[in-house]
């Protein structure tokens, strides 16, 4: 994600620039004596003025020039790791201006502009460790670093990657510190001032409504996911602070209560940015935050543009016809010429993508009608127009699928329900013995638990829990499912018995319970069974959507953000050991309260948990989540999907030794612990410096008492007192915000991109046999599949999203890489560079897997070129 291109030469006029002193190259003269018993310190600071592309801000560089000429400067001061006796806090250089800053042309695109800098110190002055920055100027700038070049011709570096807004904004200096990162224990006497201080300035005082300039980190609970004064209708209840419905904390905005509900946040001008520390953001860098304006540009003018379409063009009928016609939305795409805004309105445009140019990053066509929306061909169907629909493919997508998390070992048969049976129905489940044993190979049943062969993705508690409410709404009826597999002497798994179950409320004579259905045995086609595996993709795509993306990764993950901000210092080397694995994530989070997960928004009307989607995730919060599990062996080990094993890789044996998503991770987890112990290392000598790091101690209860309070009481929490815990628990965070999220992201539209392969919603019950239904049902079964899922605009809509959800963003930052200069320890480095090296092997690895014929679950009957989502994530964050 670093790296912006561009220098001064870049910017057309280079000799000018050199001429005049302003915009240098980023060269650092050394530094040299000056009269009178002082030294000069020599340097150069690197900046990014506002796009003069953006609407908003056009102009702001010449108002800041005109600023810069009369005297109002940005200013810099030095402060030294050494103390001045008589403020006993670090001495101070004199400030000095960033000189010629209207010299520097910023042309229309944004760029990085050097300036040469200057200070004068004494001699006696020290080394310098932090400094301050004064923008006098009206508009803020993005500052990216500062270096110094020493008398002893050593460099500092200051690695800053943030917005600084005129002085009047801020009740405290802008402080920036050197990377050489340090435990508070070692910091040197000068900067332990100014270390506690800036930790005090971004926690803030918890009170107040933030603005767009405030850096302040702070707590809340979900309670803005509701629109209480539009409508009642619209109403949403808070998550988090409860019993009943616990969350993880998000960051704190101190929007005013809603008028209809004081217990909700009210509503900001729906196109505006959710407050978040303006650092949080994504770049200046054009299309960086295309996650955010995308899903706004869908939500403002894709979706109300093929609304209308299929208004016209299907006079309001919202069924697919035929596969063929969901397979033209790739071959032949939708021309949405006449649908579309020419241009938006004025007040739109600060905070909208031209609908034109969000056509152009999902479409799968360049050059050409700009108003044709053509998506790409899903690699699911890419090779094989027909292979989603066999029972080895659904099996395979378990294992190596958009969701590879939720398949468990079947210990005890039957399954059983921890549902209230008064209100639930039957705990035990209707699936028998005598359905499975045909279909096993020659095993009895208990053979085939006894030699772990049976295994289980089971969604029908936490369905059921809403089923009733699912169903009560528009155009969704649902089950709740739980799918059996069997483990074949091939290695792969089949199907063998699917439970889809409806609560006691919604069961009728003509909708039994618990119905239970069975594969074929023949090798006939039987549309009963395709019918029962559409609906557990269905609960799989929610499960997916809500519980292995959003919960796990996204919403557990901000806490984690928040408090190291709050308590872990910059100069601490465990902040700018984690924060590159945090990027992005609280923009994106922000966006999707307002425009995905929120009441009325993408997800309630694609999704057939529909307004109960976020219930659901909080339900699943209190019921499953264990940050002790979180981790791949934890995660393995508590599915029963491994088992301790000293002689086997990774001291785990895998029940299924063809898991694309365990085998693969297994490596990148083993990589990454190595590089985290070897990190740890570099700066804790003993478990008794774990103990004694108040910065990370204050850290961890904070996640544990206040990021994630309604878990706060839980005794598995591991302590984060010796070397080893501290390795266990960084490794855990860096794996959900990394591989785990990687492998249910980016392979999103690889699977679900075909709708019919992954639908988000059923509208229709399975028939009963006998029933007009059935009737309709074998007379034209394609037609009543397609009568059951998404319709038109559901599934474009879906289809807009996940391409964007999928896709990387303009910047990305790859496990295993990192900036240059972004520590001066060289040990650190060199474990940096050893996880890159360990995973460009692992990348090797993994492809070679992919391309082994004997690795059935690698590619399929579908054929799918090459295993998504861990793959990616050796290359990101």
């Amino acid at each position: 994600m670093q790296g912006f291109g561009g220098s001064l030469l870049t910017n057309g006029a280079g000799n000018l620039f050199g001429q005049l002193g302003g915009a240098v190259s980023n060269v650092l003269a050394p530094s040299s004596s000056a009269p009178g018993g002082s030294i000069q310190i020599k340097g150069s600071i690197i900046v990014q003025k506002t796009n003069l592309l953006d609407v908003v801000n056009a102009g702001a560089s010449l108002v800041d020039n005109t600023a810069d000429l009369v005297g109002q400067k940005v200013n810099l001061q030095l402060v030294s790791i050494e103390t001045d006796p008589v403020t006993n806090t670090g001495k101070r250089s004199q400030e000095i201006a960033v000189e010629n800053w209207f010299l520097a042309f910023d042309g229309i695109t944004v760029g990085d502009i050097t300036y040469a800098i200057s200070f004068t110190v004494d001699k006696d002055f020290g080394v310098p460790g932090a400094f301050i920055i004064r923008n006098n100027h009206v508009n803020e700038f993005y500052l990216k670093s500062v270096s110094l070049a020493l008398p002893d011709q050593s460099t500092i570096n200051f690695i800053c990657d943030s917005w600084v807004y005129n002085v009047s904004k801020y009740t405290s200096d802008r402080i920036f510190f050197s990377n050489r990162h340090c435990l508070p224990v070692d910091t040197p006497q000068g900067l332990l001032t100014l270390r506690q201080q800036e930790l005090i300035n971004l926690r803030g005082d918890g009170t107040g409504e933030r603005q767009e300039w405030d850096r302040i980190y702070d707590y809340a609970t979900y309670n803005d996911l509701g629109f209480p004064d539009f409508s009642k209708a619209l109403s949403r209840p808070s998550l988090g602070g409860s019993n009943e419905l616990p969350y993880p904390r998000r960051c704190r905005t101190g929007r005013k209560p809603s008028a209809a509900d004081p217990n909700s946040e009210s509503l900001t001008f729906i196109l505006e940015n959710i407050y978040i520390p303006r650092d949080e953001r994504f770049s200046v860098v054009k299309n960086s935050d295309f996650v955010g304006d995308g899903l706004k540009a869908i939500v403002h003018t894709l979706i109300p543009a093929l609304e209308s379409f299929f208004q016209y063009m299907s006079n309001n009928h919202d069924q697919f016809e035929s596969l063929k016609e969901v397979k033209n939305l790739y071959d032949q795409g939708i021309n949405l010429t006449g649908f579309l805004p020419i241009s938006l309105p004025k007040a739109e445009q600060p905070f909208l993508l031209s609908p034109f140019e969000l056509i152009n990053q999902l479409t799968d066509t360049t050059g050409g009608d700009p108003s044709l929306l053509r998506y790409p061909v899903p690699q699911v169907i890419a090779n094989d127009e027909l292979a989603w629909i066999s029972d080895k493919e659904f099996a395979r997508q378990v294992l190596a699928g958009l969701n590879p998390l939720t398949v468990q070992s079947l210990k005890v048969f039957p399954p059983t329900s921890a549902l209230d049976p008064a209100t639930y129905g039957p705990q035990r489940s209707a699936i028998t013995a005598s359905q499975l044993e045909p279909q096993l190979e020659g095993l009895n049943l208990q053979q085939a638990l006894d030699q772990d062969k049976l295994f289980i993705v089971d969604y029908r508690d936490l369905y059921l829990l809403y089923l009733t409410k699912i169903n009560a709404q528009s155009g969704a009826k649902a089950y709740a499912s739980r799918t059996i597999f069997f483990l074949t002497a091939e290695g792969i798994l089949r199907p063998v018995a699917i439970e889809l179950t409806l609560p006691p409320s919604d069961s009728t004579a003509a909708s039994s319970l618990s119905r239970v259905f069975t594969p074929p045995l023949s090798g006939s086609k039987d549309w009963l069974w395709e019918l029962a595996k559409v609906h557990v993709a269905t609960n799989d795509s929610g499960y997916h959507q809500l519980i292995s993306h959003w919960l796990t990764t996204h919403a557990v993950i901000e806490p984690f953000v928040i408090a190291t901000h709050r308590q872990l210092s910059a100069l601490h080397p465990l902040n700018v050991f984690l924060l590159p694995h945090f990027k992005n994530t609280m923009a994106i989070n922000s966006s999707a309260r307002k425009l995905l997960i929120n009441a009325g928004g993408i997800i309630e009307n694609t999704f057939v948990t529909g307004g109960y989607s976020m219930e659901i995730t909080s339900v699943a919060y209190r019921e499953s989540w264990r940050f002790d599990q979180q981790g791949l062996p934890g995660d393995l080990i508590s599915r029963g999907i491994a088992v301790v094993d000293s002689t086997a890789k990774y001291g785990l044996r895998l029940l299924i030794a063809d898991y694309p998503f365990a085998v693969d991770g297994l490596d990148i987890w083993d990589a990454t612990e190595k590089c985290v112990r070897d990190y740890v290392n570099i700066y804790y000598r003993d478990d008794a410096a774990v103990l004694a790091d108040p910065e990370l101690q204050l850290w961890w209860s904070e996640v544990i008492n206040v990021g994630h309070a309604d878990k706060k009481a839980e005794q598995w929490w591991p302590q984060a007192s010796t070397k080893s815990d501290l390795v266990s628990i960084l490794t855990t965070i860096i794996w959900i915000a990394s591989a785990h999220h990687a492998a249910v992201n980016f392979g999103q539209y690889a699977y679900g991109g075909y709708m019919p392969n992954h639908p988000t919603i059923t509208r229709r019950l399975i028939p009963e046999e006998g029933s007009k239904e059935h009737d309709e049902l074998l007379r034209d079964p394609e037609k009543f599949l397609l009568s059951t899922v998404n319709g038109r605009l559901q599934a474009t809509i879906v289809l807009s999203t996940i391409e964007l959800l999928s896709k990387h963003a303009t910047e990305e930052e790859y496990l295993g890489h990192r900036i240059s200069n972004w520590t001066d320890n060289k040990a650190a480095v060199a474990a940096i560079g050893a996880l890159s090296e360990r995973l460009s092997h692992i990348e090797q690895l993994i492809s070679g897997r992919n391309s082994d014929a004997n690795l059935k679950n690698r590619s399929g009957p579908a054929d799918v070129e090459e295993r998504i989502g861990i793959l990616d994530e050796t290359q990101r964050k």
